[in-house]
C-alpha cells in the first residue's frame, strides 16, 4: 500500500467518479429526507411499514459525511491565498444561502408558523434568529460547511506537509475519541480533553486520506461494499431493538460522528472510488450537470418535498418500498430543474448554489 500526496484529484478519471459520487450522496439526502417522516412517525404505521424506512434511512446515512468528504478530498490538496480561498468559496455559498432561506422564511410567513406581533422590532427579530440558527431543517448543513470552510486554509497546511504515519495519528485519535464519548464506551472516557479531535473535521481529512491513499489489496471494493452492508445491517437492526426496547425512536446508531457512520461513510468512499462506471457520452454529460447543481438541489429540495406533502404525495400513496424511491426520484429530478432554469435567469442565476 502507498500513499501519494501528489495524486492528481484534476485528472477525468477522480473527476468522474467524485462527481458520481456526489450525486449519488445528494439523492441519498433526498431518500434520507422522504423517509425520515416514516421513521419518526412510528405510532401511526405498522412495524413492516416502520421497518421500509428504517432500512431506507440506514442505507443513506452516510450521504452527509460523504459530502465533507468529498470536500476534503478537492480542497485540503491545494495551496490558497487565504483571501481568495475566503472569497470565492464563501461568496459562492452564502449568497445562495441567504437567498434560499429566505424563501423558506417567507414560505413559513406564509404557513402562519411565526407568531407576530404588532412590535415591530421583535418580529424583526423573530426573523433574524431564523437567518442565525436556520430557516428550514436541512439548512444546519450550509452552516457546518461554512464553519469547515472558514477552517479549511489552515487544516490544509498541516494535511499537505503532514506524512501518512502524521495523518493515520490524527485519524485514529478522531476515531477512538468518537468511540469512547458518551454513550458508546463512556466507561472509558477521562478528563483528557480531546474535543480537538471531534466533528466533522476528521471526515476532511478521512476523505483527503482515502482520496490520496492508494490500496493495492485484491477485492478491495468488495470488502469495501461488504462492510457497508454488515454496517447497514447493525444500524437497521440496533435501530429496531432500541424501538422495541424504550417504545421510541433513538437515533443513537443514526448519529452522524460515530463509529458506526464513520464505517459506513468511509465504506461507501472506498467502494465508489474503486468501483469503475463506464457511462455513454450522453449520459455522462447528463451526470456532469447534474454535478454542476448540487448545492442548488439540495437548497431546493426540502421546498419540493414540502409542496409535494401539503398535496399528499408522500410515503403513503402506496407502499413505502416503492413510494419512498419514487418520491425521492421526482423530488430529485424537479429540484434539478428548478436550479436549472434559476441558472438561465440573468438576476438570480448567481443565487442557485
Amino acid at each position: 500500500m502507498t500513499f501519494n500526496q501528489d495524486n492528481t484529484q484534476d485528472t477525468p478519471q477522480n473527476i468522474t467518479w467524485i462527481n458520481n459520487l456526489r450525486l449519488i450522496a445528494m439523492f441519498a439526502v433526498v431518500i434520507l429526507h422522504t423517509a425520515s417522516p416514516l421513521l419518526f412517525y412510528h405510532k401511526g404505521n405498522s412495524m413492516k411499514d416502520w421497518l421500509v424506512a428504517d432500512i431506507y434511512n440506514a442505507l443513506v446515512r452516510f450521504a452527509v459525511p460523504v459530502f465533507v468528504m468529498i470536500t476534503g478530498a478537492l480542497l485540503l490538496h491545494r495551496d490558497y491565498e487565504l483571501g481568495d480561498f475566503l472569497k470565492k468559496r464563501l461568496s459562492r455559498l452564502i449568497l445562495p444561502f441567504l437567498f434560499w432561506s429566505t424563501v423558506y422564511i417567507l414560505y413559513r410567513c406564509y404557513n402562519e408558523e411565526f407568531a407576530f406581533t404588532g412590535d415591530i422590532w421583535a418580529n424583526t427579530k423573530l426573523i433574524l434568529l431564523q437567518f442565525q440558527t436556520g430557516a428550514y431543517y436541512h439548512l444546519w448543513y450550509v452552516y457546518l460547511l461554512i464553519g469547515l470552510y472558514l477552517f479549511i486554509p489552515i487544516l490544509g497546511k498541516f494535511v499537505r506537509h503532514a506524512s501518512e504515519k502524521e495523518l493515520l495519528y490524527f485519524l485514529c485519535i478522531w476515531f477512538l475519541t468518537v468511540l469512547i464519548s458518551k454513550p458508546y464506551l463512556s466507561s472509558f472516557d477521562t478528563a483528557i480533553d480531546l474535543h480537538n479531535f471531534t466533528g466533522y473535521i476528521g471526515y476532511l481529512i478521512l476523505g483527503y486520506y482515502l482520496t490520496c491513499k492508494n490500496f493495492h489489496i485484491r477485492g478491495l471494493v468488495y470488502i469495501a461494499a461488504a462492510t457497508f452492508l454488515v454496517t447497514a445491517l447493525i444500524i437497521i437492526a440496533g435501530t429496531h431493538y432500541l424501538l422495541l426496547k424504550n417504545h421510541e425512536i433513538s437515533t443513537f446508531f443514526y448519529e452522524p460522528i460515530s463509529p458506526f457512520i464513520i464505517l459506513l461513510s468511509a465504506s461507501a468512499f472506498l467502494t465508489a472510488k474503486h468501483t469503475v462506471v463506464r457511462l455513454s457520452p450522453a449520459l455522462n454529460k447528463i451526470a456532469q450537470n447534474a454535478g454542476k447543481f448540487t448545492l442548488g438541489i439540495y437548497f431546493s429540495h426540502a421546498l419540493i418535498l414540502t409542496l409535494f406533502d401539503l398535496t399528499d404525495i408522500n410515503y403513503t400513496i402506496f407502499n413505502p418500498i416503492f413510494s419512498i424511491p419514487v418520491i425521492a426520484l421526482s423530488c430529485f429530478l424537479l429540484s434539478w430543474l428548478l436550479a436549472y432554469i434559476m441558472s438561465k435567469i440573468p438576476f438570480i442565476k448567481h443565487l442557485v448554489g
